[in-house]
């Protein structure tokens, strides 16, 4: 039996230097070492050359600090010790260990006074700065809580250094993670680490790049008001529980890529200096960034978040990206502020307005959402008009419809002068941006079968997204059309175009009012030409010089203005004004060349070409007036010519241009039947009709932005 004997003594050897804890570890846990005092001296004498770094190894072994183990004064006051001495900063790995109990982090550190100078050398300069606001800050608020509590003496503010990189790869802390107002002067390398409880440390400063790629956050992680200097990594994580970062500043990137939040998250009062990524994010509670401020670029992209999503009151400087995003909840954009550059690319979000809703400032949510094209996106276009009536937000409700009809006024002019890649030749496809190496790959690809839709494009090896985009919009893959569908097809873009260009497709009121002030201003000028200067030999009929004057004056005042109104309304300003030339210019300037070239011989030529109806005087709808008077002759006596040798007669033709116009004026003022050049009646029936169209299209733009003014549509 004496084997047997031998047997259990080196069993009960091997057992007894194991903590009883171990042997609950999760996983792997009971098989690594505890680490002992003895062991933890031998590797503090020997210490590793990580990245040219002395480091403290103490990988793969576990760490009983709970309050019950011997090794938790010590370890702390050894370490510390260590990572002390010396000018050079000394590393800690705790790579793939096991770590029983808390873990304060302050213990390690280096305790310092917050003022003073003693820091400065172990500081660079961005750092100092952040210390030296700090100072200010904590200062503010020692005065003030002296001020309320009546305080005679402040505590003495302290931080504590961590100078080395802290390495804690795949690490498993069983107990919380805590520490305040620590600077960490190096790397933070955490990837793949398990906390089991909470990870607290509020007020930190890191120094250098953070990477905490893979975590898993079982409890609340705390990091409220910390700074984060270089790239914070969180991507890839699992917060099980609450998470704050309440008052934090990231300086650099910040990834959130494909991390899970289960518990509410708390992002709020947050400034993000550099790009935020939180692509293909899970949000499984409510999630705040309340008055944060993003100074670059936002991205959620394939997100799916199933809980309320607050951006109240948040700055945006550069686009959010919410591309193909899934929204299950309520996001709440309500007092956000979009600078410029910022707007919100929604291409692709999967949201029903019968489980989710879009909050923001009515008249101010609908301008900044974007998408690159209709295709794919005409039921989200869709969704979010009756997300905004039922809201009773009709203006943002028009605002995308008017976005959904850019986009179809250019999928229409694509389809028109676009380039078919399944039958153009291989050198109109490098004229129009692709490479001759693409160009033959497409020409080979379509041989076989052709392409059904552009995207197919990003199949064909060769082609990538860069290439893809730069050639989108110059290219179709339908049918060729026939000559009638192609007339047609041209018929229906210039109707959208006039729809969208003259009136943001019934959204702008402004726009239109200020087209209407220069159309009016226009004519007016061109009658009264017409009218006043008839010829200067052998005897002058010409308007005298003061009345030139007023009429010039006023011109220039309302076409100003209209003009003004026009460009402060209008996205692209170009367009319209290119529209109105060629509706106002090329016909009614030909006739008066005409009529000028051809001379005037009638009879009457001493009387003015337009009447009045001297019955009564009053502000008339005029909207069934027809511009001639009629030939009934108890009509004709009621008309008389308008007065010439007024210093106000100017007036009575702005009052014509407004009648043709906006079919309303102040006296019904007509063209008379008799002894008129053709031309003159021509250049007016054109005015007539140009205005009936025009006041259609102001009456539904009126109906659709006004709300309860329902003249002619409501949609």
């Amino acid at each position: 039996m004496g084997w047997v004997a031998v047997c259990f003594s080196l069993l009960l050897n091997l057992l007894l230097p194991m903590s009883p804890a171990l042997a609950q570890g999760n996983g792997g846990a009971a098989s690594l070492p505890l680490l002992t005092v003895e062991m933890l001296q031998q590797r503090l004498s020997t210490l590793d050359q990580r990245d040219g770094k002395p480091t403290i190894d103490l990988r793969q072994v576990a760490i009983d600090l709970r309050a019950d183990s011997d090794l938790r004064d010590r370890f702390y006051r050894l370490v510390q010790n260590k990572l002390q001495s010396g000018s050079r900063p000394i590393g800690l790995d705790l790579s793939y260990s096991l770590v029983l109990g808390e873990l304060d982090l302050t213990k390690l550190g280096l305790r310092a006074p917050l003022y003073g100078d003693a820091l400065v050398p172990l500081l660079d300069t961005e750092t100092q700065a952040q210390l030296s606001r700090d100072r200010k800050r904590l200062n503010q608020l020692n005065q003030l809580s002296r001020s309320l509590l009546i305080q005679e003496k402040s505590t003495a503010q302290q931080i504590y250094l961590i100078r080395g990189p802290l390495v804690f790869v795949q690490t498993h802390f069983t107990g919380n993670v805590v520490g305040a107002d620590i600077f960490f002067l190096d790397r933070l390398l955490f990837q793949g680490t398990q906390f089991d409880q909470s990870l607290s440390l509020p007020g930190a400063r890191f120094g250098q790049n953070v990477n905490l790629t893979g975590a898993r956050f079982s409890q609340e992680v705390n990091l409220r008001n910390s700074i984060f200097f270089k790239n914070a990594r969180l991507d890839q994580s699992y917060f099980a529980g609450v998470v704050t970062f309440q008052g934090t500043e990231f300086k650099r990137d910040a990834n959130f890529n494909q991390s899970t939040f289960i518990k509410e998250a708390n992002f709020s009062r947050v400034q993000w200096l550099d790009n935020a990524d939180f692509a293909q994010t899970v949000w499984k509670e409510p999630v705040s960034f309340f008055k944060g401020s993003f100074d670059k670029a936002l991205f959620f992209t394939q997100a799916r978040i199933e809980a309320p999503l607050s951006m109240r009151q948040v700055r945006f400087s550069e686009p959010i990206n919410f591309r193909n995003v899934a929204l299950s909840a309520q996001a709440d954009f309500g007092d956000a502020v979009f600078q410029e550059r910022a707007y919100i690319n929604v291409s692709g979000l999967d949201f029903n307005p019968d489980q989710a809703r879009i909050l923001g400032n009515p008249g101010q949510i609908g301008k900044v959402f974007s998408v690159p094209s209709l295709s794919g996106n005409e039921t989200l276009l869709r969704n979010l008009v009756r997300n905004f009536r039922r809201l009773e937000q009709i203006s943002d409700a028009y605002r995308v419809e008017y976005t959904a009809e850019r986009l179809r006024l250019r999928e229409l002019r694509q389809r028109l002068l676009g380039t078919n890649v399944n039958t153009a030749p291989q050198l109109k496809l490098v004229q129009i941006g692709f490479t001759e190496a693409q160009a033959q790959a497409i020409a080979s690809r379509r041989k076989v079968h052709p392409l059904l839709s552009v995207s197919d494009l990003l199949d064909i090896e060769g082609i990538d997204l860069a290439a893809y985009v730069k050639v989108r919009d110059r290219i179709l893959t339908r049918r060729p059309l026939s000559p009638l569908g192609r007339v047609q097809l041209c018929l229906r873009w210039l109707w959208l175009d006039g729809l969208v260009v003259l009136s943001r497709y019934g959204t702008g009121v402004g726009l239109i009012i200020g087209i209407g002030l220069m159309a009016v201003a226009w004519f007016a000028v061109l009658f009264w030409f017409i009218d006043r200067y008839r010829r200067r030999l052998p005897t002058p009929i010409v308007p005298p010089l003061a009345q030139a004057l007023w009429i010039g004056v006023s011109f220039f005042a309302c076409a100003s203005i209209g003009l003004s109104m026009v460009l402060r309304s209008a996205d692209y300003p170009a367009p319209i004004l290119i529209w109105l030339a060629v509706l106002m210019l090329p016909l009614p300037l030909a006739c008066i060349a005409r009529i000028l070239q051809k001379g005037r011989f009638h009879d009457l030529m001493e009387e003015s070409y337009l009447r009045e109806d001297g019955s009564m005087r009053q502000l008339r709808l005029l909207i069934t007036r027809l511009p001639v008077i009629p030939l009934f002759p108890f009509f004709r006596d009621r008309f008389t010519p308008i007065l010439q040798d007024r210093r106000w007669s100017w007036l009575n033709y702005y009052d014509f241009s407004l009648n043709n116009w906006f079919k309303f004026g102040f006296n019904d003022i007509r063209l008379r039947d008799q002894d008129v050049p053709g031309l003159i009646t021509v250049l007016v029936w054109y005015q007539w009709g140009l205005g009936l169209m025009y006041v259609a299209l102001l009456l539904w733009t009126f109906s659709r932005t006004i709300p309860g003014l329902n003249l002619l549509l409501y949609f």
